[in-house]
């Protein structure tokens, strides 16, 4: 970060720019991101971004960190408000549902989330910051699980997150695609088997 952006004017303006970076992440994934398109979103002048920013990748960065922090903020107010009670199943799939696919159930949605995770594939910068996010939203899960009852260990967590990352790619290719209801019925049958 340049010394510009220590100040409350840049401090300002960096945020704005991570903020429309993110919003730009989120409607049309990391090509989307661009010098031109985040400034203009931001109404900043171009050169803004090269200057608050030492590469585009460090934008890109900072932008993935914004939007899963605020994905993440979600999740704890959510799970601020859930007291602890044994829940049905179908109620326990959609808290978790929200966490692993967004709020938005919409097909367009939850493809560009996962167009996101694929991505970072092909972004080693961005490994780091996935994985502590990921680290981070884990624990959400698992406190969702115990406040509602189920005492899911971890290899269990990740079996029941394959789960739905399996049936969410392969419902997105569907003549009809829900990939929502299609993860929720796999997920709720899962979950069911944990007392049986």
């Amino acid at each position: 970060m340049t010394s510009g952006a220590s100040t409350p004017k840049g401090e300002r303006r960096r945020a704005a720019l991570i903020e429309a970076a993110a919003e730009l992440l989120v409607e049309g994934g990391f090509d989307a991101i661009r010098h031109r398109a985040v400034a203009e979103r931001a109404g900043l002048p171009l050169a803004s971004t090269t200057y608050y920013f030492d590469s585009l990748d460090d934008l890109i960065s900072a932008a993935a960190e914004h939007h899963g922090r605020a994905e993440l903020a979600k999740g704890h107010a959510q799970l601020d408000g859930l007291p602890t009670e044994h829940r049905r199943i179908d109620s326990v799939v959609e808290l978790v549902l929200d966490q692993l696919l967004g709020e938005d159930p919409g097909y367009e949605a939850v493809l560009l989330r996962y167009e996101r995770l694929v991505a970072t594939g092909r972004r080693p910068y961005l490994r780091p910051l996935m994985r502590a996010l990921g680290a981070e939203l884990r624990e959400l899960l698992a406190e969702i699980f115990a406040r509602s009852g189920l005492v899911i260990e971890r290899d269990r967590l990740e079996e029941l997150i394959a789960l739905v990352d399996g049936a969410v790619v392969n419902a997105l290719i569907e003549v009809d695609p829900d990939p929502r209801a299609v993860a929720r019925a796999r997920l709720a049958r899962a979950l069911s088997k944990l007392g049986s």
